[in-house]
C-alpha cells in the first residue's frame, strides 16, 4: 500500500458513500421526474420540467456517478481488496452504469422530441436501479466469502506492479 495515503482512506470511504448516495438517489428520482416530460402541458410548464431533469441528470447525479467509480477505484488499491465478492459488487456496478446511460439517453430523446418519444413507466428505470443498487448493499455489508467462485491468481493477488506514486521495488 502507499503508506502516504492510508491516512486518506477515511476521507475516500466518505466521499464514495456521499457520491453513492446521490447517484443511487437521483437515479431513482430521474423515472419520476420522466413522467413529468407531457408534450401536452404548456411549453412554459414543458420547459421548465425539462430543465430540471437536464440539470439534475447532467450536474447532479453524473458527477456523483463519476466521483463515486473514481474514490471507489482507489479504495480498492489502497485496502488491497481482491476477493470474489468485490468482483461481483462490481459486476452490478456495471449494470448500475448502464441503467445511468440508459435514463440518460431517454431524457436525452425526449428533450429532443417531445412529440415523438414518451417516457417509460416508472417501474421499469426503478426496478433496473433498485436490483444493482440492493445486490450492491448485500455484497458489501456481508461481504460474503463466495469460496465456490474459482477466480484465475492474477485476479486475487497483486502481481508485483508499481503503482503511480509507489517507490520502486528492487
Amino acid at each position: 500500500m502507499i503508506d502516504w495515503l492510508i491516512p486518506a482512506v477515511p476521507l475516500f470511504k466518505a466521499a464514495h458513500i456521499v457520491a453513492l448516495v446521490i447517484w443511487c438517489g437521483g437515479l431513482l428520482a430521474l423515472p419520476l421526474m420522466l413522467t413529468r416530460h407531457d408534450p401536452n402541458i404548456s411549453i412554459e410548464d414543458y420547459r421548465v420540467v425539462r430543465n430540471a431533469s437536464h440539470l439534475t441528470y447532467t450536474m447532479c447525479v453524473t458527477p456523483a456517478a463519476v466521483i463515486a467509480v473514481i474514490a471507489g477505484t482507489w479504495l480498492i488499491f489502497l485496502r488491497e481488496v481482491y476477493v470474489p465478492w468485490l468482483f461481483a459488487k462490481l459486476a452490478f456496478v456495471a449494470m448500475l452504469v448502464m441503467a445511468h446511460g440508459w435514463i440518460g439517453h431517454t431524457l436525452a430523446r425526449i428533450g429532443e422530441d417531445p412529440d415523438e418519444h414518451t417516457p417509460p413507466r416508472p417501474y421499469i428505470p426503478i426496478a433496473l436501479v433498485l436490483l444493482p443498487m440492493l445486490m450492491i448493499l448485500t455484497l458489501v455489508l456481508a461481504k460474503p466469502t463466495l469460496a465456490w467462485v474459482v477466480l484465475p491468481d492474477w485476479l486475487t493477488e497483486p502481481r508485483g506492479g508499481q503503482l503511480l506514486f509507489d517507490t520502486p521495488s528492487r
